[in-house]
């Protein structure tokens, strides 16, 4: 399976990230642990939406999708 997800901050929800993953539970720990550059600074993180694939590309492209302009502004609406 192949997870697409969306993460916030606890500590400051205005930090958000979306990711993908083949093991959601040890890439959360990853973030959770300050092993992500990007996320190191926002911990701890806290799940607020996965969506599982089972196609690799289609989760691969769906993460580009979120991290584009319209995909802002869908999570923003939607998710956040």
């Amino acid at each position: 399976m192949y997870y697409v997800y969306l993460i916030k901050s606890v500590k400051n929800p205005e930090l958000v990230y979306v990711g993908y993953t083949t093991n959601l539970q040890e890439r959360l720990e990853t973030h959770n642990s300050g092993g992500s550059v990007y996320t190191a600074s926002g911990r701890p993180w806290e799940l607020v939406t996965c969506l599982i694939f089972t196609e690799k590309f289609k989760a691969i492209e769906f993460e580009k999708y979120l991290k584009s302009h319209a995909g802002r502004t869908f999570t923003k609406k939607h998710f956040w």
